[in-house]
């Protein structure tokens, strides 16, 4: 009996597991850790949306097996949304499908439409679901950038052109988890364009649509003209409802790839609890002033972190969305890597960020900051990061001005 599993060895270590792992040592020793690595949101979710939980739990009939594909009600809702917010119309029972939060439906996909061999265009770096379940699922992934640029379409032709066999899926992520880069509607539609005279599927994961700054809202692939006809598209409640541990989100547009995947949804799961249902149609349905407030909050955790982080000697270039920001190791310490930074700042400055070779080859030399904590805390993270810095011999600001 071999225990050589296939799957698993094609999986390689979770870098960002040791960091965590480090983290959570510290803290079980007693020691104050400012946690920026992980991106879980310490916001609650709207009370309303709590309410429902609890009132359709109460129910002696909400305890029973749900649906898989998601309840009526709540596909709908994600409908209404596409409707209202992109000017997109989705059919409920065919374009629209409730996942267990944009990473399961990934996977799923990828289950459901990848056969061993396959080539897969994914980003680098990006979040390793992008990558990995279709690893997990058999195929062979080529790498294409991340940076929304003329190179990015010239390494899809290049991909086309040498790739054998051709890439059959593209994954696209807007705003970018971890780069926080962002599109707009013309790259969308140049890349529809390209998608179908090559016939790639596209899969977009727009996780955080609501996310966005300096009054430039996201748009979604959907969208362009035509899209439907090549592209699906994941969203998720976590980040702006803050549910992120309630394990809600959506798969919508193409009607092959959401049948396909509802299918393979069918035999590995019977949903999400239907109280969790209810709450999500709450969330969609319901007051939307939650979704700005959590906007302007991160919008202003974003220029503490650029300005008290600069004032210390770490230069961070500011995100135009997301609740990350991608930054590049200080110069004078970038020959450390990575993740060797990211573990002596837990050691030395008690801060845990997230070591950007997690995210991929190309994400080494940057680490992920998650704004996950208040202000008050991003402050004194800056400072912890400030005699971090000076005492490995790095001039600041600080250190200049004695």
């Amino acid at each position: 009996m071999s225990d050589d599993f296939y799957r698993i060895k094609r999986l390689p270590p979770y870098v960002i597991a040791e960091v965590n792992g480090m983290r959570a040592a510290a803290r079980a020793a007693g020691e104050d850790i400012i946690d920026l690595g992980m991106g879980n949101p310490d916001l609650p979710p709207p009370q309303h949306v709590i309410d429902k939980l609890c009132e359709v739990a109460q129910k002696p009939d909400a305890h029973g097996y749900s649906q898989s594909k998601g309840i009526p009600g709540l596909r709908r809702a994600q409908a209404n949304y596409y409707g209202r917010r992109f000017g997109v119309e989705l059919d409920p029972e065919t374009e629209v499908v409730v996942t267990m939060g944009s990473k399961e439906g990934l996977a799923s996909l990828a289950t459901a439409i990848t056969a061993p061999g396959d080539v897969v265009l994914a980003p680098n770096p990006s979040y390793p679901i992008h990558t990995f379940g279709f690893i997990i699922a058999g195929a062979t992934i080529r790498a294409v950038p991340t940076t929304p640029d003329e190179h990015y379409f010239e390494s899809l032709e290049r991909a086309i052109a040498f790739t054998v066999p051709r890439p059959s899926i593209l994954v696209v992520n807007y705003p970018s988890n971890p780069t926080a880069e962002t599109v707009d509607l013309a790259f969308y539609e140049r890349l529809v364009a390209w998608a179908k005279e090559n016939q790639v599927w596209i899969l977009s994961d727009l996780a955080y649509s609501e996310l966005y700054f300096d009054g430039k809202p996201t748009v979604s692939i959907l969208q362009v003209k035509g899209a439907k006809d090549i592209a699906i598209e994941f969203t998720s409640l976590s980040k702006t409802y803050s549910m992120a541990g309630w394990r809600m989100g959506f798969a919508v547009g193409n009607k092959k790839l959401i049948a396909a995947m509802t299918r393979v949804k069918s035999y590995l799961d019977y949903g999400a609890f239907t109280p969790i249902q209810a709450a999500a149609c709450a969330a969609l349905n319901g007051p939307q002033d939650i979704v700005e407030k959590n906007r302007l909050l991160y919008h202003k955790r974003r220029d503490v972190l650029v300005e008290s982080f600069g004032r210390a000697g770490w230069d961070i270039p500011s995100p135009p969305a997301s609740m990350f920001a991608w930054a590049p190791l200080p110069p004078a310490l970038m020959h450390l890597g990575s993740l060797e930074f990211s573990k002596q700042l837990l050691t030395h400055a008690k801060v845990a960020v997230a070591p950007g070779v997690g995210y991929g080859e190309n994400g080494e030399g940057y680490v992920r900051i998650a704004m996950v904590e208040n202000e008050q805390r991003l402050r004194q993270a800056a400072r912890n990061v400030r005699r971090y810095l000076q005492s490995m011999g790095v001039n600041t600001p600080a250190s200049n001005s004695g």
